[in-house]
């Protein structure tokens, strides 16, 4: 499988259908706020926001979903609120068409931030 080459996480949600770049573009400002001092770059063809050097979380659109991929810690340490959500060792699935969980995504992103610091 070849990976997009996109220069900017813009360009990226840029190639996405109106109402996907709007929840990309959601799911963004609110990793932007709670993270301000991560920077955002693309790593793996997806956005990527990085602290302290490292990958701090990862995010992208699908035909069907948005995915989300904070760590394997971040999701069993929110296994019971992510119940509801498909997803894997690394990754939750958030379904298009139903609001994101800004504020389980804000606490994951916090677990995160506080990870990235005792690395």
């Amino acid at each position: 499988m070849k990976i997009a080459s996109y220069k900017t996480v813009d360009e990226y949600i840029s190639t996405f259908p109106k109402d996907i770049r709007v929840v990309l573009e959601n799911l963004r400002q609110a990793i932007k706020k709670v993270a301000p001092g991560a920077t955002e770059t693309i790593a793996y063809g997806i956005p990527t926001f990085k602290l302290h050097g490292k990958n701090l979380v990862h995010f992208g659109g699908y035909k069907t979903h948005i995915g989300f991929y904070p760590a394997p810690r971040s999701i069993e340490a929110f296994k019971k609120e992510l119940a509801g959500y498909e997803g894997s060792k690394g990754t939750i699935k958030f379904p298009l068409g139903q609001p994101l969980p800004l504020a389980l995504i804000t606490k994951i992103v916090k677990f995160r931030i506080i990870e990235s610091k005792n690395k």
